[in-house]
């Protein structure tokens, strides 16, 4: 059976040492340091559990956060630009080698194409005056179908 991306990432510690990690860069860091300035000591672990049930752990986002409708209303008006979420993506990359997610490249896409979607999602509900969905599940994320290679037939 094929384990979920939450448990070949190595499940809920795993994606402490992301946040962790993450958070520790985003501090210091010029263009995403303002927005994280009063971020309560909490966030990085509320944001290792979200994602550990986004990738197919347990529900506990959902069961002790308010699931996607606190989520979404954490971004609501933070107005965030598109060099703000490119960052974002790029610390958290390298926050998955320093927290030592699994490097195979079946893994990485998968997260990583998380890690767009939801980046481009947040962005887009942070404008002012964003027409957002505010009552959706919590995403489920896989790892999704990539076609086999067949190299054409040579001549």
């Amino acid at each position: 059976m094929t384990p979920t991306l939450y448990e070949w990432a190595g499940g809920t510690e795993a994606f402490e040492r992301l946040t962790d990690a993450f958070y520790a860069r985003v501090v210091t860091d010029d263009l995403l340091g303002p927005l994280f300035a009063h971020m309560s000591p909490e966030h990085a672990r509320g944001v290792a559990v979200w994602l550990a049930e986004v990738f197919g752990g347990p529900a506990a986002y959902t069961a002790q956060h308010g699931g996607y409708p606190h989520m979404v209303a954490k971004h609501v008006g933070m107005a965030i630009t598109e060099p703000q979420r490119r960052r974002w993506v790029n610390l958290i990359q390298d926050a998955a080698d320093e927290a030592g997610l699994p490097e195979d490249p079946e893994f990485r896409a998968a997260f990583l194409g998380y890690i767009e979607w939801g980046t481009r999602l947040a962005r887009l509900n942070s404008q002012p005056g964003a027409d957002v969905v505010r009552d959706a599940p919590v995403p489920h994320w896989g790892w999704g179908v990539a076609p086999p290679f067949n190299p054409p037939a040579q001549p």
